[in-house]
Formats: structure tokens, C-alpha cells, sequence
């Protein structure tokens, strides 16, 4: 059924630590994704596997837009483009400040990575630009009726939020019926993100696991 079989999710430890791999080739990731688990930051030589317990999700249906972030959609301040600079949308992603972590998991291993799964059409970005400078966007993977968002920046008010009001809207459209937000932040929880069980998030995922999944790049879509 799959190439790499991980550990039984119910394994991760209280921080949702699962499994370590030397590696991020192509087949581990989309196997790792498919199972419920996902690579978060390298040490030494080994990539980290988390599954945690919650896990938070938004089903697109419950997206929140505020009536400022509509007011800013609407005022067309912004153009959105998706997949035209995908490896910049991560190196930017890479580069953010985040508070009480040192430095990013996002390292040239991840951006190698998933970058050439951008090149097979499973690695997306949705991005954000204002008079024609990119502003802001956000990546991650689409596998079966799953988006496993990864990461998102922004260099000006609303961008990253412009972007997944878009991303939200895509999979509306498509038939991609849950985000996967991996860990639960006051900032997803405001866009309508809520924490799950992860036996629950488990069950969502094989029903996706046997859908189709939106192969190449989405420009057009």
C-alpha cells in the first residue's frame, strides 16, 4: 500500500514526535503525508516526523473572513497568483522572524524538496503581490481531497490572509475538502481553524487518502 510504512500515529510521544528519516526523497514525503505525519525541523543528520494529538484542521466551509480582510479582497489592492514563484514564496517563507524559535525549519534541504515536489505537481503556492512585487503567499501539499498547508509570510498588512482566503476559495471550487494547519496557533484559530482528535484527523485523511489528487501546477485550475 505504501513504500515507507511510519510508525502507528498512536506511537508519537506527548509533543507528537513519531519517527526520524535521513532523508526527504519524493516517496517519503508523499507516504509520510498520506499516514498523518510531517517532517518539521532536521537535527544532525535526521529529519523529525510529528503526528500530533490534536492535529488542527479547516474545513473550508468554516473559513472566517472578517469584514476588513473582505473590504481588502474586494478593493483589488492585491493580485493573487498561484504557482508562478514557488521557490520564492518558500525562501520567504524560510526567512520570517518567528518568536521563540531560533532560526527556521525551513532549511535548504526542505526548500530542495519540496520544491521538486512543486516540479510534479503536488507542492503548491499561493501568492500575493502588490504592483507587481510578491507580498506576500503561502505553500504546501495537495494529496487526495487534502491541502497539508506548510508555511506563509508576509511583508505587508493582509497579504498572507489574502492568500488563504484564495487557497480557501481553490479548494471550495475543487473538491479539496479539509486545510491541514498541523499545529494549533491563535492566528489559524481566527481564520476558523479548530483542533480535532487525531484519531478523527486520521479517519478525514483515508476517506481523502481515496480521492484524486489535482496533478500539476494549478495556474489554470
Amino acid at each position: 500500500m505504501f513504500a515507507y510504512q511510519f510508525p502507528e500515529p498512536e506511537k508519537a510521544d506527548e509533543e507528537g514526535f513519531l519517527a526520524a528519516s535521513k532523508d526527504l526523497n519524493l516517496q517519503l514525503l508523499i507516504d509520510g503525508y498520506m499516514q498523518g505525519a510531517f517532517p518539521w525541523f532536521k537535527r544532525g543528520r535526521f529529519f523529525y516526523w510529528f503526528s500530533p494529538d490534536p492535529r488542527m484542521v479547516l474545513f473550508p466551509n468554516e473559513f472566517r473572513c472578517s469584514k476588513s480582510l473582505r473590504r481588502t479582497i474586494k478593493s483589488g489592492k492585491y493580485e493573487v497568483r498561484i504557482d508562478t514563484c514557488f521557490q520564492q514564496v518558500i525562501t520567504q517563507c524560510a526567512e520570517v522572524f518567528r518568536i521563540f524559535q531560533n532560526g527556521s525549519w525551513i532549511t535548504k534541504d526542505y526548500i530542495e524538496a519540496y520544491t521538486e515536489m512543486h516540479g510534479i505537481g503536488l507542492a503548491h503556492s499561493f501568492e500575493t503581490f502588490f504592483e507587481g512585487q510578491l507580498v506576500g503567499g503561502l505553500y504546501g501539499l495537495s494529496l487526495g481531497a487534502a491541502f497539508f498547508g506548510e508555511s506563509m509570510f508576509h511583508t505587508m498588512s493582509d497579504a498572507s490572509k489574502v492568500a488563504f482566503a484564495h487557497l480557501v476559495d481553490f479548494c471550495k471550487r475543487n473538491g479539496i475538502d479539509i486545510i491541514d494547519a498541523q499545529q494549533e496557533t491563535p492566528h489559524l484559530a481566527s481564520l476558523g481553524a479548530k483542533p480535532i482528535p487525531r484519531s478523527d484527523f486520521l479517519q478525514l485523511l483515508k476517506i481523502s487518502n481515496e480521492k484524486g489528487t489535482l496533478f500539476s501546477k494549478w495556474t489554470n485550475l
